[in-house]
């Protein structure tokens, strides 16, 4: 059996936990929990509601651990419990990933120390406080710490971990499984091909319109 942790918070974003999940729940011998500092259930940062199966006492030495981001990710930043934990899981794991700002714990955990690693680009360069290397891409690969872009991107980097742990064919099927041939209706997903307006307009989603900056 192959155990792998997901990390809940509060106000976290469900896409970046659920995307993976669909993936890597699917993996032959897989064993997933969700983790957090307490079972039970967990709000995420547009209402949803997920349920925590298990405490950090309970899983002490997963496998393969996920990350996700969120607003929530700044105040999990300074949740002692949240980060020691991590720190130690991180250190007997094979895989160690995380999806959107989701880095920032691995950063906080000392897990990107000397590395490149990727987030969600409105916190990218925040990365730098934590020693790593930040670079624009989808999905980064440093060792056995694997960081996704913003949200979205954790689809990717769940399919590219299958691919490491079971082999490119049975990835290739995973994704035939969900389904999962993106062909957005809009030309907009990231910085580079979104115009000023969108930009600003996203910005304005994740901050307060008076602090917003493009």
């Amino acid at each position: 059996m192959t155990q792998i942790a997901f990390l809940l918070y509060d106000d976290m974003t469900a896409l970046d936990a659920v995307g993976p999940y669909e993936v890597l729940a699917r993996l032959p011998g897989a064993d997933v929990r969700f983790v957090a500092a307490r079972p039970g259930p967990i709000q995420t940062d547009v209402g949803m509601v997920l349920v925590a199966d298990s405490g950090f006492d309970d899983v002490p030495a997963p496998d393969i651990i996920v990350v996700p981001g969120g607003p929530g990710t700044m105040p999990a930043l300074a949740d002692a419990a949240t980060v020691d934990w991590l720190r130690q899981a991180h250190a007997t794991s094979r895989w160690t990933t995380s999806a959107c700002t989701g880095s920032l714990l691995l950063g906080a955990a000392g897990a990107l120390a000397g590395k490149q690693a990727t987030s969600h680009w409105i916190l990218l360069d925040q990365l730098r406080e934590f020693g790593a290397e930040p670079v624009a891409e989808r999905v980064v690969v440093q060792g056995k710490v694997i960081t996704a872009a913003g949200v979205s991107a954790g689809i990717d980097m769940a399919l590219m971990l299958a691919a490491k742990e079971a082999g490119e064919d049975e990835a290739r099927a995973l994704q035939l499984t969900i389904e999962y041939d993106p062909q957005p209706p809009f030309d907009s997903g990231s910085l580079e091909k979104a115009d000023e307006a969108t930009r600003l307009r996203a910005t304005q989603h994740m901050v307060p319109e008076e602090s917003a900056a493009v």
